[in-house]
């Protein structure tokens, strides 16, 4: 049995996944977002309940901890030592209100130009100390060619402090800007994530719950949860990834569509491709900062079953803004539910309450109660639309890529579109045209499902150059020395090689046959009119999937 917990927004979701029955338990409660933790130890004693704990096999979570520290600034004060060598102004990619430069340089192929500039180094570790800053994070430009001065940062500042990221185990893709944010947010939010980690190791333990917890990553794959220790940025973006895997599990796409998650305060879009979910190639954006952390393509908009109906210019406006619950839920002020239960076309919780609110903004603002209810539906369903035409217009308009890391170039035209999440049979009509919309069971718990079925995910990229003796795969600290007849076939055999040992060392017992090579290049350098060897790269990766489908 596989346990999945998705924290959203809103609410919070768990269920229990069994090979042979499907869904066997599911719960919903309100996400308290002043105590994640609290909520989420309460999902695991409601969803055990009644059940063998001793035959849950995995549990995986799904969490916005680390999101939201980023989004309301709760992060840890960061020092971010930053070295580019000539070409770029390292100044450009300062973070936070503690980076420092250090002078400086490796070139395109590896070779130090310039040594690091040990009294800068010294000075700038000074400085930490007497700020009691405590965790650093490192980025030198072409660090996954040669980490030599990563690595000295670090030595450096081990007694100085209690973390730090370098930037080449973050991923060895190339992109000093992205590596230095990736590598600051990761130090950012580090102890915030292991103290809450810890904790929920603590409440599975009391529980009784003895299955190894896997963290949802924004690439819709798992990892496990030493390797998450070292790398918390990864599990951002969690959620939608959760519902994209969900909707893999439960419905058997083919063709083109749109997936639509509906919570309480966002709806989260994402287009499928051939029934393939699209990937942000280069990496996912944190408040406008672009980073490395791989994720699956979708965009967020402030519309949710709990989201505000206001009277703006004379306009009945729904969203973005979410004050609280729904008056059905108790709530102070009228919004998307309530129109939909002042409707009737759903029935939730206290009507009588949704009715009052309704009435009440109406009057106040000379509306018509059932005009109000009307204007306030039809906003949200137009605001939705008009997202999924914008992201499909600037997604027709560029090359994308899927799943399978294979570029899609055929114009994307949906063909259906498939809600999840609490509100969505009662959106689907509000939503329907001439595209078919179809709501899959278990569509209120979707996410979990996806949280509890996501297998791990896991890319490495190999580098070489033959002239130097040289190969190393960065983010997973590898580094072997070869003859300059060394070539791609022994590249490929040796990315899948170490990939797999690294994920066996974490507890990923895998096969070198569910590892794929998405990318294997090898090119002929030329110095002087002569052979200066092979700059050889190749990426190995373990693609995003579930381990099970729902579907018939």
């Amino acid at each position: 049995m596989r346990l999945g917990i998705d924290v959203g927004g809103t609410h919070t979701d768990a269920v229990i996944v069994d090979q042979a029955k499907g869904v066997i338990a599911k719960y919903k409660v309100k996400t308290l977002k002043e105590d994640l933790l609290g909520t989420i130890i309460h999902s695991l004693k409601e969803i055990t309940a009644n059940q063998d704990i001793s035959k849950i096999t995995n549990v995986n979570l799904s969490t916005t901890l680390s999101t939201n520290a980023i989004v309301e600034n709760r992060l840890e004060e960061t020092a971010l030592f930053l070295s580019s060598g000539p070409g770029i102004d390292p100044e450009n990619f300062a973070i936070g209100n503690n980076t420092y430069i250090i002078n400086g340089s490796i070139d395109h192929r590896g070779s130090e130009v310039l040594g690091l500039d040990s009294i800068q180094l010294k000075k700038s570790l000074k400085e930490c100390a007497d700020k009691n800053i405590k965790v650093f994070a490192a980025a030198t430009k072409f660090s996954t060619r040669n980490n030599k001065h990563e690595l000295t940062i670090k030595e450096a500042a081990i007694p100085f402090c209690d973390y730090i990221t370098m930037g080449h185990e973050i991923s060895g893709l190339l992109s000093f800007p992205r590596r230095a944010a990736t590598a600051y947010y990761n130090s950012a939010v580090w102890r915030i994530y292991n103290n809450f980690i810890n904790s929920v190791i603590d409440a599975m333990a009391n529980i009784g719950i003895k299955a190894p917890l896997n963290i949802l990553k924004a690439d819709g794959g798992t990892m496990p949860l030493e390797i998450s220790r070292r790398v918390p940025v990864e599990s951002i973006l969690s959620g939608p990834a959760a519902s994209i895997m969900g909707i893999i599990a439960l419905c058997n796409i083919k063709e083109d569509s749109v997936i639509l998650d509906i919570g309480g305060t966002t709806t989260d879009i994402a287009i499928f491709a051939a029934g393939s979910p699209l990937v942000n190639r280069e990496g996912a954006a944190l408040e406008g900062t672009p980073t490395l952390v791989r994720s699956l393509e979708n965009r967020s908009i402030g519309i949710g079953g709990d989201s505000a109906i206001k009277i703006e210019n004379g306009k009945v406006v729904t969203g973005p803004e979410r004050f609280g619950p729904c008056m059905a839920d108790g709530g102070n002020m009228p919004c998307l539910i309530d129109a939909l239960n002042f409707k009737k076309i759903i029935q939730y919780n206290n009507r009588d309450a949704s009715e009052r609110g309704i009435i009440e903004l109406a009057k106040k603002n000379k509306f018509k109660a059932d005009h109000l209810a009307d204007a306030a539906i039809n906003f949200a369903a137009e605001r939705i639309n008009a997202e999924i035409e914008k992201m499909l217009f600037e997604l027709n308009s560029k090359p994308v890529y899927t799943i399978h890391d294979m570029i899609h170039a055929e114009k994307i035209i949906p063909k259906k579109i498939y809600i999840i999440g609490g509100p969505a049979k009662a959106l689907a009509d509000v939503l329907s045209g001439d595209i078919e919309i179809l709501v899959p069971e278990d569509y209120d718990v979707a996410n979990a499902i996806g949280a509890a079925l996501a297998r791990t995910t896991f890319e490495t990229e190999l580098f070489c150059d033959t002239g130097k003796g040289k190969m190393i795969i960065p983010n997973i600290n590898v580094e072997k020395n070869v003859t300059r007849q060394y070539n791609l076939d022994e590249a490929i055999s040796d990315a899948k090689t170490f990939t797999r040992e690294y994920l066996r060392k974490h507890g990923i017992d895998i096969n070198l046959d569910e590892l794929t090579i998405t990318e294997a290049t090898n090119f002929r350098m030329i110095n002087d009119f002569y052979s200066a060897g092979n700059d050889i790269r190749v990426k190995c990766q373990m693609k995003p999937n579930v381990v099970m489908y729902l579907h018939k």
